[in-house]
């Protein structure tokens, strides 16, 4: 390195050495500046730390005034160290004055220096502060230099991060590493959530960053390396990607990264500076994250996952950790943070711990909020960097009303959800009130309230809310949790003591809606473009009938004695019912002649959510004794809009006319039959939207179980007849404005119904 004393390798070393010693933090800072001037023969050395305010402070200082330490403060958007902290990027000048950011504090005496280089002090993608070297000549700084300085950076966040510095700053001027954020996001699942953050893919922990033997740790982030393209190899060449659990086109653009030429010359280079090789994944990571975080380019963001993604697989090569092994008890009171998960994944925590989820994915729709909805769990999605910008056991308020989160919450901020809580125990209690009141709108119309539930924890939800009975058992969830296929005595055992927590209770099993997005761990999945669109539910059962069999099976024994309803996923046209219905009368007629008890009645119904069965509605209601309208699937195939992509999940609204009008259908077409039919999406859990629904004709909405209390409340309060004068004329507006969800919420503020 020219100019330098050594080079980074001795600078590194000799850092270790004053990081080991018994020092207070500021002695620490002042010895640091002190060596990384000597060794970059530079004559001035400066730590500036980002604080709580978002503004910089000096913390220490080789060649400056040292009265100025703790006295110069500078906003992220003034002067060059302003720059490099805002652009988390590194500035090198040999001619700083002219740069037109340059910012002259007399107290510093710094006017007489020329050249300046400043990097930020990074981690993961996150600015904690900015490391200055400056001279008074007019100096280029060499690449060797500038990589040097940022390798340094990295002993200096660690030192930040480690919360060292916290005991140097004046309350409410903290490093900023530890700062409270008020983080937006999407409501997921209603509720409030206090507790301590679980990172679902805990980051790898660097603890060594300083080699001690450069060509060792060269020889050993090759030899990862090679581990970790020939691990993508080998989950490509599996058909079926049962194994990797992802996507094709994620992991060829893994195997991309993995080969891309510069990400590893920038880690070798990295290591050759004097950093491990675990140091060098990191701090390339890291420096990546900080441009791509930047970046406008939704497509640049998007990739950052996948870098993300492959730099954890790489560290877990270098420490010989599997993925996914790491289930530590949960605290009391856990939050987990993702950027996404399955519904399988959430099931396989302690419930009974979890206070909140917090995903950088995920859409209202979704299955894992389905199933946190189900667990009473408070979810927030779409919250940007949350699993970077959270910690282990970082403080977290997760408010699954308002879609926000509070990492690291203030005192008062903290006291104030803890009353909201209070408020909504108390509110809770009122809704509890209402359990053994029919529910009944205000001018008579009876209004069925039914369950949304699909696991064995869902079931004490049924006597405690009131509920009229289970309109919507999800059987797939048991075989998504399960590790290999349940057998009929396991699913027997299940379905028998759903219907005994039920009681007189009515319950509608859908069958298995397994593929597309709802993957079991255990059966060999086949590569789709569109797997929303392709081999899944009711297309599965019926070119697997020996699946679909044996679940019908276990139903049908579990019925015995009792009323049954089964429901079929997903049919798309009269026969698929057909061929369906035919299984059910064929499994009827085993168990008869192998002298088994049978049903006292079996309902067989189908669920509307293909668009296709709009226009069948007489024919299926000829075949069918019963309709449930899936709303979340019929609202994404109307509008071509996945319900997983975050970028058009929310783009349309489920109460706008073209979707009204096809619920309208359905509701109709059940009256001119005699058949009940029952709304089980989760649009039904909102009570702006129930009002929709009884105004359309329905008079049995399935929910989830927090939601029977308030959309019990609401009914209690609705005039269906005045609500069907507000909704009914928009159906039939022909300009395109109608608003329904506008004039909606004036009738029911003007109704006093409690939304």
């Amino acid at each position: 390195m020219r100019g330098a004393l050594g080079g980074p390798r001795v600078l590194l070393r000799r850092l270790r050495e004053v990081m080991a010693e018994q020092v207070s933090a500021q002695d620490r800072l002042d010895k640091i500046v002190v060596l990384i001037a000597a060794n970059m023969v530079a004559e001035v050395c400066s730590v500036y730390v980002l604080r709580v305010d978002q503004t910089l402070e000096l913390y220490a200082t080789e060649g400056l005034n040292r009265d100025a330490v703790h006295l110069t403060v500078m906003r992220v958007d003034e002067g060059l160290v302003g720059h490099v902290a805002r652009e988390a990027e590194s500035l090198a000048l040999s001619d700083a004055h002219n740069h037109p950011e340059f910012s002259y504090r007399p107290e510093t005496g710094e006017e007489i220096y020329n050249s300046f280089l400043g990097v930020p002090i990074l981690r993961a993608g996150n600015t904690l502060g900015v490391l200055v070297v400056q001279n008074r000549a007019r100096r280029t700084y060499t690449e060797e230099e500038i990589e040097a300085l940022q390798t340094t950076a990295m002993v200096l966040a660690e030192m930040i991060a480690s919360g060292e510095l916290t005991a140097l700053a004046k309350p409410g001027a903290e490093p900023a590493v530890r700062r409270p954020l008020h983080l937006k996001g999407v409501v997921l699942a209603d509720g409030l959530g206090l507790g301590h953050v679980v990172l679902h893919e805990p980051r790898i922990k660097v603890t060594n960053v300083i080699a001690d033997d450069v060509v060792k740790e060269t020889a050993r982030l090759d030899a990862a390396i090679g581990k970790l393209r020939h691990s993508i190899d080998l989950m490509l060449e599996d058909d079926g990607l049962a194994k990797a659990g992802e996507h094709r086109d994620i992991l060829e653009a893994y195997r991309m990264f993995a080969h891309d030429r510069g990400w590893m010359h920038k880690m070798r280079e990295a290591v050759l500076s004097g950093l491990t090789a675990e140091g060098a994944v990191e701090r390339v990571q890291s420096d990546t994250r900080a441009r791509m975080m930047r970046a406008s380019d939704p497509y640049l963001r998007e990739r950052l996952h996948d870098l993300d993604d492959l730099a954890n697989r790489l560290l877990r090569e270098l420490i010989g950790r599997a993925r996914g092994t790491e289930r530590e008890a949960l605290p009391e009171n856990a939050i987990l943070v993702a950027r996404n998960m399955s519904p399988a994944a959430l099931l396989d925590y302690d419930r009974s711990r979890i206070r909140g989820l917090v995903l950088e994915e995920g859409g209202t729709t979704s299955h894992v909020t389905i199933v946190a909805r189900a667990l009473g769990i408070a979810a927030v999605g779409q919250v940007e960097n949350a699993a970077g910008l959270a910690d282990p056991g970082d403080p977290m308020i997760v408010d699954g009303q308002a879609g926000e989160v509070h990492l690291r919450p203030p005192g008062d901020v903290e006291e104030a959800y803890a009353e909201k809580v209070r408020f909504r125990a108390r509110r809770q209690a009122q809704y509890a009130a209402l359990r053994t009141r029919p529910s009944v709108t205000k001018d008579g119309v009876h209004i069925e309230l039914h369950l949304n539930a699909g696991l064995l924890v869902d079931l004490p939800h049924v006597a405690e809310t009131g509920a009229a009975g289970i309109g919507l058992f999800r059987t797939e969830l048991q075989f998504m949790i399960a590790s290999a296929f349940p057998r009929i005595s396991e699913q027997l055992k299940l379905y028998r003591a759903v219907l005994d927590a039920a009681g007189e209770r009515p319950v509608t099993f859908r069958t298995l809606d397994i593929g597309g997005d709802k993957v079991l761990p255990y059966m060999r999945t086949v590569e789709e473009e569109n797997p929303a669109l392709g081999w899944r539910a009711i297309r599965l059962g019926l070119d697997r009938p020996g699946l679909l069999r044996s679940q019908l099976r276990a139903l049908l024994r579990a019925g015995a004695g009792r009323d049954l309803r089964i429901m079929f996923p997903m049919v798309a046209a009269v026969e698929e019912f057909d061929r369906a219905r035919a299984i059910v009368e064929r499994e009827l007629t085993h168990l008869r002649k192998h002298g088994h008890g049978l049903p006292e009645k079996v309902y067989v119904g189908a669920m509307v959510e293909v668009p296709s069965l709009l226009f069948q509605l007489d024919e299926i209601l000829s075949r069918a004794d019963f309709l449930s309208v899936g709303s979340n699937d019929l609202v994404q195939f109307l509008y071509a809009a996945d319900r997983s992509n975050v970028r058009v999940a929310d783009r349309f609204d489920p109460l706008s006319p073209p979707a009204l009008r096809a619920f309208r259908l359905v509701a109709e077409a059940g009256q001119r039959h005699g058949k009940p039919v029952t709304l089980c999406g989760e649009l039904a859990s909102r009570p702006l939207e129930a009002v929709a629904l009884a105004a359309l004709g329905f008079r049995a909405l399935s929910v989830s179980p927090a939601a029977i209390g308030p959309v019990k409340a609401m009914m209690l309060e609705l005039d269906v007849s005045a609500a069907r004068k507000v909704l009914l004329p928009l159906l039939e507006d022909k300009s395109g404005m109608a608003d329904p969800r506008a004039a909606l919420s004036v009738f029911a503020k003007a109704s006093g119904l409690p939304l």
